[in-house]
């Protein structure tokens, strides 16, 4: 019997990392899910029977460690899904520190930390670490530098993981999703002063397609840089 694989995911919570946990849990594999806190633990916990929960603050990468060492890890992990991120626009001589450094932690300087962590689990698996990206992290526009920035810090943190893993056998892949409906997207709207409507935008169960595609990939091939753009 092949045994389950086990996922570690962030963003299970909603959009593209609630579609891909629905559909790995549907599957019946094994779903490692963080949360900021112990009320949205249980939120999860609820929500995704059988799931086990890992919490610590994204924002606050400096106290991952810590708080790490205070649960217990999965022993096995196949795959670590980076999903969870933040966004607020402004320009560049509007945005404060505060602002960038939120944007850098939970985007880029935490799934480092959590990549350090798991990285022995993924090692012995041979497994996989999928970054959820971003449009902006291969074009900046006005009003975007802080994310951009933060997501194009995600594709070299992604590009250097690839070439130091391989030898190990773990695969890394990037995804960048376009505009797609969710949470974020009506937060950007709503930044932006636009109308939000969600049918003008990719549905996250389609990037979920894409995510799951590059996890099933057989062994002698990996997906590394993978675009999703609106189809209507």
């Amino acid at each position: 019997m092949v045994p389950m694989a086990t996922h570690v995911i962030t963003g299970a919570g909603s959009g593209i990392g609630a579609a891909v946990a629905r559909r790995l849990h549907a599957r019946g594999d094994d779903l490692v899910l963080h949360a900021r806190d112990a009320g949205r633990a249980k939120e999860l916990a609820a929500e995704f029977p059988g799931a086990r929960t890992l919490v610590g603050d994204l924002a606050d990468p400096d106290r991952l460690s810590w708080a790490f060492s205070h649960q217990s890890l999965p022993d096995r992990v196949d795959s670590l899904l980076h999903v969870a991120g933040v966004v607020d626009l402004g320009t560049v001589g509007e945005l404060t520190p505060k602002t960038w450094h939120h944007q850098l932690n939970v985007n880029l300087v935490a799934p480092a930390e959590l990549t350090r962590h798991f990285l022995p689990q993924l090692r012995v698996s041979q497994g996989h670490v999928v970054f959820v990206n971003s449009g902006a992290g291969l074009n900046a526009h006005a009003e975007w530098s802080a994310y951009a920035a933060s997501k194009h810090g995600l594709k070299a943190l992604a590009d250097s993981l690839r070439h130091e893993e391989h030898g190990h056998g773990v695969r890394v892949t990037s995804v960048y999703p376009g505009r797609t409906a969710g949470p974020m997207q009506a937060k950007v709207h709503q930044q932006e002063g636009k109308e939000y409507d969600p049918a003008r935008w990719i549905d996250p169960e389609s990037v979920a397609t894409t995510i799951v595609t590059a996890l099933d990939l057989p062994r002698d091939a990996e997906i590394n840089d993978l675009t999703v753009r609106p189809g209507r």
